[in-house]
């Protein structure tokens, strides 16, 4: 799709400079800007590649005036940079906006839908399912019995939800995850194996959460896993059975979090970071990637290791442990050279 300088300055609220009809179908970085691509200007210490740059069209702040002659078509705005992030979004939107029921797909009994579905083909719905208006669910995807799904949500191709879950307003699942399948539940016994327990509980994801590919969410054993509102889940990460997350809390990829813990809001959770069940992480928690939190922690703290302690206490601390063999050498050479009493 194409669109021209006036085009996205109408969007933007922005000025022209330059040539109005100019048309643009891609997007580029400044310094590797090509003929038919938009690209930005926000730091300055790239202004040096709008004079060389082939874009045919630039974002700009509105106080920046060439120095030199320019090839590129000028959009001048408020804030380049939040200016672009929001052509971004728009171009997002545009490119996402299908709809209609596409064909193979299979649709049980009882399901409801709002205006402006997409369902691609090869899609299974469920018996009794209800989902809200502009919803797009991409090809391949599975939604169990039972699942009620909120307006305006995106699920990427291959989405797996199992029944009885509940997805809320604005949520966006990448491709590969699955949502409600059955938590790690084995009871032993004393012959030496395990008696499955079943899990009878669901998942909710609340509002505008976002959950990255290849992501697993467990239901509940009894009750419910839940994601509160503006959680943000990278890829790959396990969350298990009757875990709670709370609101705007984010957590990096291949984080596992085992079952029954909750987990406050505003936490930030690096990559790989492991966490033990049944534990009590309090509200705006920062845990630093490769940590093992094995205790409750409360609210505010920082945290890095594994076992994880206070992040100032474990830098001072890892001083010392690059320096262990030197210190111990030097403990041995004092012991060595210490007067007979």
């Amino acid at each position: 799709m194409k669109f021209t300088a006036a085009q996205i300055a109408g969007i933007l609220e922005g000025e022209v400079v330059g040539n109005p009809n100019a048309e643009v179908f891609k997007l580029s970085k400044i310094e590797e800007g090509t003929e038919g691509s938009l690209t930005f200007l926000a730091n300055p210490k790239y202004v040096n590649y709008i004079y060389s740059t082939n874009a045919t069209i630039t974002i700009v702040n509105s106080t920046f005036e060439p120095e030199s002659e320019l090839k590129t078509t000028l959009i001048k705005v408020e804030d380049a940079y939040q200016s672009f992030s929001k052509l971004l979004e728009y171009y997002n939107q545009v490119k996402l906006m299908k709809s209609g029921i596409e064909q193979p797909s299979v649709i049980s009994e009882n399901v409801t839908y709002g205006e402006n579905l997409y369902l691609g083909s090869f899609c299974y719905i469920g018996k009794n399912v209800v989902i809200g208006k502009n919803v797009k669910i991409y090809p391949n995807s599975f939604i169990g019995d039972n699942v009620t799904i909120g307006d305006d949500c995106i699920f990427f191709a291959g989405v797996r939800i199992y029944s009885e879950s509940v997805i809320g307003k604005n949520c966006v699942i990448h491709s590969g995850t699955i949502i409600g399948s059955d938590g790690f539940g084995f009871a032993p016994q004393e012959d030496g194996t395990y008696n499955k327990v079943p899990q009878i509980g669901n998942v909710i994801l609340e509002d505008n959460v976002e959950v990255g590919s290849c992501t697993t969410i467990d239901r509940a054993t009894l009750g419910s896993t839940i994601i509160r509102k503006g959680v943000k889940l990278d890829n790959q990460i396990q969350i298990a059975h009757n875990v709670e997350i709370g609101e705007n809390t984010v957590i990096a990829a291949q984080t596992g979090v085992a079952g029954s813990t909750k987990i406050g809001k505003s936490c930030m959770i690096g990559g790989q970071v492991g966490i033990a069940g049944h534990l009590t992480i309090g509200n705006n928690v920062r845990v630093q990637a490769q940590s093992g939190i094995g205790r409750n922690i409360p609210d505010g703290e920082t945290l890095q290791g594994s076992p994880s302690f206070n992040y100032s206490d474990w830098n001072k601390s890892y001083v010392h442990f690059r320096n262990l063999p030197k210190i111990v050498a030097e403990i041995e050479e004092l012991k060595k050279n210490k007067p007979n009493s």
